[in-house]
């Protein structure tokens, strides 16, 4: 089936990241993230290489041809390294040609399609409907890392809610942190994550739960346990 909320917020995180870079100047950048090792460019470039990524994925589950996201862990790397040496007007227009591609590309999506079976750079097997899921993650995740405007509070709540979902459950799965049981004061809702020792209750926003658990700042947090990554 067409997942036609993810699509929705694919849509709006670009039109999002988009803006926010178009309010950067080209010296601004080359300025740091609050991801270690990670300048605006070298996010950019990330996010430029994820959506031609993702369109491999959307070939395989249009046509049938198996076609992997990368290559390898290092010629992904390499292709990200370089892309963020890229002069900024290339730069600009990888970012957003990138992304328009990957649009018209779930735009020419057959209805069947969306069912098949492809596989995620992590190995795991995923129906297409999925794959905007996994550029909603980049975009909007990204748009805060990249520092120009958007915070984790101006994030829809629904995306929120389900990228909590989404956390949580890969956390669980993960393990290698301490168990926690994170509940949100403006929704009501609560996620337990499986790890070491009794769960330790993390209280906070809905905004402010999804900059802990991804790995954000999230300075009404700062007693809560450190944690591992998450993907």
């Amino acid at each position: 089936m067409r997942p036609d909320q993810t699509l929705a917020w694919t849509q709006d995180g670009t039109e999002r990241l988009l803006a926010d870079l178009a309010s950067l100047s080209d010296e601004e950048l080359s300025a740091p993230t609050a991801l270690p090792g990670w300048t605006r460019r070298y996010l950019l470039a990330h996010v430029a290489a994820n959506a031609d990524a993702l369109r491999n994925l959307v070939h395989w589950a249009r046509t049938g041809e198996e076609r992997r996201m990368y290559a390898s862990s290092a010629q992904r790397d390499a292709d990200i390294a370089a892309g963020s040496t890229l002069p900024a007007a290339e730069l600009r227009s990888w970012i957003e040609s990138s992304a328009r591609a990957l649009a018209a590309d779930f735009d020419s999506m057959p209805e069947a399609a969306w069912d098949a079976k492809v596989i995620t750079a992590q190995g795991l097997t995923r129906s297409a409907s999925e794959i905007p899921w996994m550029r909603d993650r980049e975009l909007y995740i990204h748009a805060v890392d990249l520092g120009a405007g958007t915070a984790f509070a101006d994030l829809p709540a629904e995306f929120l809610t389900v990228l909590l979902d989404d956390v949580t459950a890969r956390r669980s799965s993960k393990g290698g942190g301490p168990a926690l049981l994170a509940a949100a004061t403006d929704s009501g809702r609560t996620w337990e994550v499986a790890g070491a020792g009794v769960p330790v209750p993390v209280t906070a926003r809905l905004c402010d739960l999804a900059a802990y658990l991804t790995g954000r700042p999230a300075p009404e947090l700062t007693a809560a346990p450190v944690l591992p990554p998450w993907l």
